[in-house]
């Protein structure tokens, strides 16, 4: 019973969708497929994961963008946005996700670097348009943060915490992408592209683990909402789910800025991953379990 309302309940977001977010969740479908069909050629081809040309840049910017894309529209559904606003910020951000993805992957299929390549007048105007592209999501996701924090009194409180934190960790992890581009160009601008190359993505790990908790932590709050616990509870729930998380993007952070391999990461800080991985893994066990009970609980009632 849990499972088909859960599955009911995701089903009406597509079926009561605007037009801009059934075109998101679209677009986002096809970019996440993008992303799985390099990962498979890569499988299949043998070719190098590593380095600036690899297709791993295509696999990983298609999967990492078409769920990012699938999940702001849905996240964005709970924001109290007006119609032209919502059309216009959501619009834009599906354009943005479709030419970071676009741009990236033709430049891989060329074997050519995609970001800091000034090489050609065409790999030039790539290079800059994937620069401006990050400082668009970086607005607009800035602009649905602060729409975040607006009063949503039609959105429980255990749910507006989960969008909040999932908002400031994605508007971490764009503001970390465009330090990256900001200072490889740098160096490019500075005639040192080699050094562009090799230091540009220093911060990917940063980058990576704050990206999507702003699915985690609302998945968990909506989830949440199918049991028959007090909002309170719920509340307490999302907030171990929260503190989880930012353990472990807080040390991964730490390590990736100190310049330590995962294979150097100290005791201490290895036990305060697995903790962190522990309160978020509890929240999501604790939530599973209360959906459960809840509708054994309404399944007695109802006979």
């Amino acid at each position: 019973m849990a499972d088909d309302a859960v599955v009911s309940a995701l089903w009406s977001f597509w079926q009561r969708g605007r037009f801009v977010e059934k075109t998101g969740y679209g677009v986002g479908a096809l970019l996440f497929a993008s992303g799985l069909i390099h990962l498979a050629i890569l499988a299949i081809s043998g070719s190098s994961w590593e380095g600036p040309l690899s297709l791993r840049k295509a696999a990983t910017f298609g999967l990492s963008f078409g769920l990012t894309l699938v999940t702001i529209i849905w996240v964005a559904t709970f924001l109290r946005l007006g119609e032209r606003t919502r059309a216009v910020l959501l619009g834009a951000f599906t354009a943005a996700c479709v030419a970071e993805t676009t741009l990236v992957s033709l430049q891989a299929w060329r074997g050519v670097p995609s970001h800091f390549n000034l090489e050609t007048t065409f790999d030039g105007l790539v290079a800059r348009s994937l620069a401006a592209g990050g400082f668009a999501l970086v607005a607009i996701i800035g602009a649905l943060l602060l729409v975040s924090f607006r009063g949503q009194p039609t959105v429980p409180i255990s749910l507006r915490i989960a969008i909040r934190f999932g908002f400031v960790t994605l508007f971490s992890s764009l503001a970390v992408g465009a330090a990256m581009i900001a200072k490889g160009m740098q160096l490019v601008f500075g005639g040192n592209p080699q050094a562009a190359y090799a230091t540009g993505g220093a911060l990917k790990p940063t980058h990576a683990i704050t990206m999507h908790a702003i699915l985690v932590l609302p998945l968990l709050a909506w989830f949440l909402s199918f049991t028959n616990w007090p909002e309170q509870r719920r509340v307490a729930v999302v907030l171990l789910g929260a503190a989880g998380y930012t353990l472990i993007a807080v040390l991964v952070a730490i390590e990736n800025i100190a310049g330590l391999a995962p294979s150097n990461t100290p005791p201490g800080v290895a036990a305060l991953l697995v903790l962190g991985f522990v309160g978020l893994l509890a929240a999501g066990f604790l939530a599973l379990g209360g959906v459960v009970r809840s509708s054994r609980m309404n399944g007695v009632e109802h006979e």
